[in-house]
């Protein structure tokens, strides 16, 4: 039975403590943050994620994970210590690695036996590097040590299916002989182990990070073309994405991406790439198509209302994907803000993140139990988080309660037709609903033709 500890019991942190000790090692996972460990003993999630309580459950019980906000007592008798705290963005974009730092420094204070420390955190390329200088530099006494790159890749709502079941794992190392311990601390999951120097393993997580970002800004751009021409992206993105060199995941137009992972990991790759004198010409239009989307959705239904002042309008879904509570840059924090400021009066419902959602959202958002009180006398529906829940609900129901039956689909969960079918005045993102369509698509014809 290995011994691993793990510092940070936020998303990926707590997902990698749980998983590995399901794996038959002893975990103890340790956080600063003394209410945190101390709900996590009795039972309390600090986030939700499917599966997740479960599976701390079940191991705290088998006395393979436990948790504790001393350092000593984690490395007491560790082989692995996961460094897997947050790196939020800075005022310039760049990671701010204070968490990092504090990190690194008490590991080496209270580290009593060789260790191989383990970044997992999203790290500027050259992290690496730099904690092993402050261990070096902050050890009491100088013990064999060793730093490894291994990039998460999860995704909330999928965090546990996609740490047990990786696309592959990344290694990154200058000691080939710590990567290889690494490698076999993840051979029970069977993936592919790619194992390289510490700055390229960085490197790997922002690129591939960038990248899913830029598909879904590029089809969030499709999506206006196909709006006014009079196309539909679902059915675009559907085509696309047969096409193995394009793929169909990260393809689904509405209101871009946010969370604690895209918005942050491409501002600081556009940073990290301007300081080297790098112009990030795609990464710019990435971020900046995003960002326009939330504005894009207030300017919609501004459109459909013919003016929102004095208005009723409800949200559907609050956290930033479904199947997790995560508000960071929600893109329903601009849109509710955007509603209020034009005049409208806004209420919401989400399935799990209303509580956390109060700390982010704007004050006079009405938070409503269920969909269809949200729905009662509203002038108009936004759906804003794709939940599941909201693909089956009785959109009879819906209708007969609002005072307008206005649905502006910003994930396109709903086939227009079927809406339209049942009263609704409808629009959704790239639809080819655009009043302009059949002008925009003469002006285009014209065009060729001449």
């Amino acid at each position: 039975m290995r011994q691993i500890s793990v510092v940070g019991v936020g998303y990926v942190g707590l997902v990698t403590a749980a998983c590995f000790s399901d794996l038959g090692n002893r975990v103890l996972a340790l956080d600063v943050d003394k209410e945190r460990i101390k709900g996590l003993k009795k039972g309390v999630m600090p986030i939700y994620e499917p599966g997740l309580e479960e599976l701390v459950e079940r191991n705290v019980a088998a006395g393979r994970l436990e948790f504790t906000t001393s350092y000593s007592e984690a490395l007491a008798e560790a082989e692995f210590v996961f460094i897997c705290v947050g790196t939020p963005s800075g005022v310039d974009g760049a990671a701010d690695l204070k968490y990092v730092r504090s990190a690194a420094e008490s590991i080496a204070k209270n580290m009593s036996n060789p260790l191989v420390v383990i970044n997992k955190s999203t790290v500027p390329v050259g992290t690496g590097d730099w904690v092993a200088g402050i261990i070096e530099d902050a050890q009491a006494k100088s013990i064999d040590f060793a730093v490894v790159s291994c990039p998460e890749f999860l995704q909330e709502g999928s965090a546990i299916a996609n740490f047990m079941n990786p696309h592959r794992t990344v290694l990154g190392s200058t000691d080939r002989d710590a990567a290889d311990k690494v490698a076999q601390l993840h051979l029970p999951l069977r993936s592919p182990i790619v194992i390289t120097n510490l700055r390229t393993a960085e490197m790997i997580k922002y690129a591939s990070n960038a990248f899913l970002a830029t598909k879904i800004s590029f089809i969030n751009e499709i999506a206006d073309v196909c709006e006014s021409l009079g196309a539909d992206v679902k059915e675009v993105a559907a085509g696309m994405g047969y096409d193995p060199r394009i793929g169909a995941h990260f393809l689904g137009a509405g209101l871009g991406y946010g969370g604690s992972c895209f918005p942050k990991d491409v501002e600081a790759l556009a940073y990290m790439a301007e300081e080297m004198g790098h112009e990030s010409d795609i990464l710019n239009a990435v971020m900046k198509v995003n960002n326009d989307r939330r504005q894009m959705a207030v300017d919609k239904m501004d459109e459909l209302m013919g003016g929102m002042k004095g208005k009723r309008i409800g949200l559907l879904g609050l956290a930033f994907k479904p199947n997790t509570d995560d508000m960071r840059d929600a893109p329903s924090i601009d849109i509710a803000a955007g509603l209020i400021k034009a005049g409208a009066t806004v209420r919401a419902y989400d399935p799990i993140s209303m509580e956390e959602a109060k700390e982010d959202i704007h004050p006079d958002v009405e938070m409503m139990p269920d969909p269809y009180s949200l729905a009662e006398g509203m002038d108009a529906l936004l759906v804003v988080t794709e939940w599941n829940e909201f693909k089956n609900l009785d959109l009879e129901r819906i209708r007969n309660s609002m005072n307008e039956p206005i649905l502006l689909d910003g994930r396109n969960i709903y086939e227009p037709a079927r809406i339209k079918e049942l009263g609704f005045r409808y629009r959704g993102v790239g639809r080819g609903y655009h009043g302009a369509a059949e002008e925009s698509q003469g002006e285009v014809l014209r065009a060729h033709a001449n």
